[in-house]
């Protein structure tokens, strides 16, 4: 019997956060000549975003010790899941995680990456997030070719990155997602929010706004694509605290005592 001939584009990588399933054709080279991308990070380097995992991971920590056992975050825009795997892991026996990633593809590789790593405490689901619960149609990646899959952008906008290959964002070419808003999972409890949505940071927050009055998580956004005096103006109105944090801000509550160990100095956001 013979083989047809297919290209490969999903691997396992032995990297320093697990056996992961990476795509190896997860870059893009800036004009510049960098190179970026999750995978690419992973496959070069075992890891990828370090410190900003780690300083998570102390966030997290901090919320156990001021309200206990029973932490839950929330990774949006999970990719693949190098937070979600590093939560879960972390907070065995005294934690959970939900991670949303929109990419179907990416998505399966979310899912293998949770089993394969035994995270047992994290779920994923296939769902854009929202300002409203409806459905979004999302353009397809060929994810054989090269692009920065992390970088993809569910709307295009006037200045949409080019993130490796040509995306088309007719609709009769996309597929259909759930998008679903934060507020409508009538959460209970939410220690800590995630948001590294490609641009569509300040409606997620819209939906979110109830949450973030009544239960006042954590919020780690990225503003490298957002509005980012619209996110402050957002979570300024409802009593956060923001500290800028390389591409990304760190919002936490007044009343939430994880902020005493926050600072601000020189530029740079230290966290005891």
């Amino acid at each position: 019997m013979s083989f047809p001939a297919r290209p490969i584009a999903f691997i396992l990588a032995a990297s320093n956060h697990g056996t992961m399933i990476v795509n190896r054709n997860d870059y893009n080279v800036k004009s510049s000549g960098d190179v970026y991308g999750v995978g690419q990070d992973i496959l070069q380097t075992s890891s990828f975003s370090a410190s900003e995992v780690n300083f998570v991971l102390v966030l997290l920590t901090w919320r156990r010790h001021y309200f206990g056992d029973g932490v839950f975050a929330i990774d949006g825009g999970a990719n693949i899941g190098v937070h979600t795997i590093e939560w879960g892991r972390h907070m065995h026996g005294w934690g959970r995680v939900l991670g949303f990633e929109a990419q179907e593809i990416l998505y399966y590789a979310l899912a293998g990456n949770i089993a394969i790593n035994n995270c047992l405490n994290a779920r994923a689901r296939l769902a854009a997030l929202g300002e409203h619960c409806g459905e979004l149609i999302i353009p397809q990646p060929d994810y054989f070719a090269h692009a920065s899959f992390g970088s993809f952008e569910l709307r295009q906008r006037e200045n949409t990155e080019d993130i490796g290959q040509s995306i088309s964002y007719e609709p009769s070419r996309g597929v259909t997602v759930p998008m679903v808003s934060i507020d409508s999972l009538d959460l209970q409890r939410v220690d800590l929010i995630k948001l590294d949505v490609e641009s569509m940071e300040v409606e997620v927050l819209r939906g979110a706004r109830k949450t973030l009055q009544n239960i006042k998580p954590i919020l780690l956004i990225e503003i490298f694509k957002s509005d980012e005096a619209a996110i402050r103006a957002l979570v300024d109105e409802l009593g956060y605290r923001c500290f800028s944090a390389g591409m990304n801000l760190v919002a936490v509550h007044t009343e939430d005592p994880v902020l005493q160990h926050l600072s601000h100095r020189d530029g740079v956001t230290y966290l005891d």
